[in-house]
């Protein structure tokens, strides 16, 4: 996409694992807009996410290769490649209606950018309080 593209512009996205047996794409601006969180599993995976509204997903394969780790209060739904590894997306206790896509799972043919915001998971009952963290609203 050209310098020309609004924030809102909507583009389709391709993304996958890294042995590329979980593939999938999302609708979702050019210019993403990702969160860094601070929580202890985010911290020792490296996790950098965007979020998307579960009716702008699609698992295009590999659902039989994804495995799920649930911790803490188990809302969360950390999704693996059984094969490789990777977690490509994962439904967040933050948008339980949304999908967090890993930003360097992206094929980057569609992304013109990515702003990364700090989230802080470490204090996640104080950050999120009452739903009003502008995160909420990313799956809506």
């Amino acid at each position: 996409m050209g310098d020309s593209a609004a924030v809102t512009d909507v583009v389709e996205h391709q993304g996958y694992c890294h042995c590329k047996g979980v593939t999938f794409s999302f609708r979702a601006p050019a210019r993403l807009t990702a969160y860094r969180c601070n929580c202890s599993i985010c911290t020792m995976k490296q996790n950098v996410h965007t979020v998307v509204a579960d009716r702008e997903f699609t698992l295009l394969s590999g659902e039989d290769l994804l495995t799920e780790y649930r911790f803490n209060t188990k809302k969360a739904r950390h999704l693996f490649c059984k094969v490789c590894g990777v977690q490509p997306f994962y439904i967040p206790r933050s948008n339980p209606d949304g999908v967090a896509v890993t930003v360097f799972c992206v094929d980057r043919a569609t992304v013109e950018t990515v702003h990364i915001r700090d989230f802080d998971g470490v204090h996640w009952e104080e950050t999120f309080a009452g739903g009003s963290h502008e995160i909420a609203q990313r799956s809506k």
